[in-house]
């Protein structure tokens, strides 16, 4: 084994090991969130072009999203192969289809449209049916799912009847809608994503000639969170495969979450049926989250299925996850913001802290808070980045500047170019000169990756050629700021500290969850949300909209599923507490106050006081101040000696607290009151 080859394997831990050397038969990895999947993968590319066991321009790599496949790309190429493809289902079927086009067909290569919900709002008028946005994106979803479903009009219009389609339509509005919207693509000469991988998979069904040139293209396939390959995507896999089985596919059932687009687990669960020769490998070690969090999330797997994978890790244990009630939604967001502020001034960067919610209608409160804070953020799923104009200005000049940089520190050259359009070492306060700098920052930080990366100058012409790959599939650089996103969009990704928001019932499961199916769905949707923290995890909810006397909000059923958890460390088992939900113990409110929490009720519930024992606090503390010349409220307060009366602590970790007890009084008057409370 050669040199390059052994350090590929000296990073992996055994079971990525086994993934990155296992080529004789079809691959199965089971990975849980967090385990090192992508980095299995990319060494199992980088291993097989190193013992030759492919050609890296053989090599098909899939994922699901445009970042993912830009990591992928990146990873690949700090691995010393660049050649290889890894691209998202629809750019590699897009990329196929326009070069094949004048072998099939005749005219102009049709318009792409990558929002169809444009020409749904001209069906919705066309046929007299009421159309708004939302109306729109709904009916836009259930296209998607029958063609990512491969039903046909009359197949659709039986599972309509058992689907909650968009608004009040019925089944027949539907198929209406169905059949004008592709008429409507037909007389404008329009595809969208999905009639991508409909149309080249019935090319290379028809067209021998063009499936036997792609495949003998590419003759080795990765595929990426293969719980989400709906039956489209799966068809156009087995005919880039045709009859062979050089396949190694990565996934994980309990982060299935696109289920109502057509996503199918079932073809990742029944590939050792399809492919009996396949060997089946788990990766369980997570690697990216504390034990606590580790600890939570596996507490949820156990609602989720039976088979669900019981992750590990050796991670230390951190902070327990915090869990908050608040009164109202706009208290919620300024809680949140208040101690994301109080992170980045204990030194966390505002890029490590995710805010996530279950709908991206709970987004504005909070750039409402964060805007008002003063601190920046990224909104995902928002305009994208290469579109913004000082992205498109910033590319140009730094074109026109690649005669006079030659020999030059990259991050110097990119940083004095961006100067004209506003970039400065230290950035401006909020607004739009602050988002625009937040941008030109980006550049600049990414300019210093690649310079980390190598010993010599890293030439402009590199960088810019990067920066085109990054645009073509949209792969954004990290801006500085807190991400808010939905837990949808938070899928593959992760941060040091997470804060779920808004999870009670209606919205966590989502109000029209209704089936048990749809109840397991939200669960895993979840539990993607929680593995998405490293090292810290806050969870919360409001009991209302706005201040109102309607009856409060639940907090969601799940959190109750986050109480003790089996753990599971080496041999040994322990019973472990992984998120402490502090209830009331008269009237059993979650408790959010520290002092409520200190004494287990709330502030408007009756104390349960030792009337004997709170006289005999009294008489102590006037004696201490007598000898200590203070007056006895400097020595305790009154709400001190009430709560050790309503506590009755044991020990000194008890005793710490309750409010007003800090290390000081701690240690000068510990021992004496544990004395006087075991007398």
């Amino acid at each position: 084994m050669s040199a390059q080859a052994q350090a590929l394997l000296d990073a992996l831990d055994e079971q990525q090991r086994e993934v990155a050397t296992h080529f004789s038969t079809p691959v199965v990895v089971l990975a849980g969130a967090g385990t090192g999947k992508t980095r299995a993968m990319t060494h199992r590319i980088a291993y097989g072009i190193a013992t030759d066991v492919f050609p890296a321009n053989q090599v098909l790599a899939l994922t699901f999203t445009a970042k993912a496949a830009g990591e992928m790309r990146s990873r690949l190429r700090s691995l010393g192969v660049p050649a290889v493809q890894a691209r998202t289902f629809h750019s590699a079927a897009l990329r196929q289809l326009r070069f094949f086009w004048d072998r099939f067909a005749t005219g102009d290569f049709p318009r792409v449209i990558e929002n169809k919900t444009g020409v749904i709002a001209s069906v919705l008028q066309s046929l007299g049916i009421e159309t708004n946005r939302e109306m729109n994106r709904d009916v836009a979803a259930e296209l998607e799912y029958a063609a990512a479903s491969l039903l046909g009009v009359e197949d659709y219009a039986i599972k309509a009847q058992s689907r909650d389609l968009p608004g009040r339509l019925g089944v027949d509005e539907m198929v209406r809608i169905f059949e004008a919207y592709s008429e409507a693509k037909t007389r404008g000469r329009l595809l969208d994503f999905e009639d991508v991988l409909l149309v080249l998979v019935g090319v290379l069904a028809e067209y021998p000639d063009i499936a036997a040139q792609v495949r003998e293209q590419y003759r080795h396939f990765v595929v990426d969170e293969f719980q989400d390959v709906s039956p489209l995507q799966f068809d156009l896999l087995s005919r880039w495969l045709g009859p062979r089985d050089n396949l190694c596919v990565v996934g994980d059932p309990a982060q299935t979450i696109y289920s109502f687009a057509g996503a199918d687990s079932s073809l990742l669960l029944s590939m050792t049926k399809a492919m009996p020769t396949a060997t089946t490998i788990q990766l369980v070690r997570n690697y990216r989250s504390s034990k606590s969090i580790v600890a939570t999330a596996n507490s949820l797997l156990r609602h989720t299925s039976r088979s669900a994978l019981t992750l590990q890790t050796d991670n230390p244990a951190g902070r327990a996850p915090m869990m908050v009630e608040y009164p109202t939604d706009e208290v919620e967001a300024a809680g949140v913001v208040t101690a994301i502020a109080a992170e980045i001034q204990a030194g966390r960067r505002p890029r490590n802290i995710a805010v996530l919610f279950r709908t991206n209608g709970q987004s504005p409160a909070y750039e409402q808070a964060l805007a008002k804070a003063g601190i920046p953020y990224v909104l995902r799923g928002g305009e994208r980045f290469f579109a913004r104009k000082e992205v498109k200005e910033a590319v140009l000049m730094l074109k026109a500047a690649r005669a006079t940089s030659a020999g030059r520190p990259l991050p110097e050259v990119v940083a004095e170019v961006l100067v004209s359009l506003g970039y400065s070492r230290t950035p401006p306060g909020a607004g739009a000169s602050r988002q625009k700098w937040e941008s030109l920052k980006a550049l600049v930080d990414l300019a210093e990756t690649h310079q980390a990366k190598s010993e010599l100058p890293v030439p402009l012409d590199v960088f810019l050629a990067d920066l085109a790959d990054r645009a073509e599939h949209q792969f954004a650089p990290d801006i500085e700021g807190v991400t808010l996103a939905s837990f949808h969009a938070a899928k593959g990704l992760e941060w040091d500290s997470v804060h779920l928001v808004g999870l009670s019932e209606g919205l966590l499961p989502i109000s029209y969850a209704q089936t048990p199916q749809a109840i397991a769905e939200e669960r895993r949707l979840f539990y993607v949300a929680i593995t998405r923290a490293a090292t810290q995890l806050s969870m919360s909810w409001s009991l209302a909209r706005h201040d109102s006397k309607q009856k409060p909000r639940k907090p969601s059923r799940f959190l109750a599923e986050l109480g003790q958890v089996e753990q599971a460390t080496g041999h040994t088992r322990r019973t472990a507490s992984t998120v402490t939900m502090n209830r009331c113990r008269t009237c059993g409110r979650v408790l959010v106050s520290q002092v409520d929490r200190a004494l287990g009720r709330c502030a408007n519930c009756p104390p349960d006081l030792d009337l004997e024992l709170l006289d005999r606090l009294r008489r102590w503390r006037a004696r201490v101040g007598l000898e200590q010349g203070l007056p006895p409220y400097l020595v305790l307060t009154d709400t001190s000696i009430s709560a050790i009366a309503e506590v009755r602590p044991r020990d000194l970790a008890s005793l710490a607290r309750i409010p007003g007890i800090g290390a000081t009084k701690l240690e000068r008057y510990g021992a004496g009151l544990l004395s006087l409370l075991g007398d």
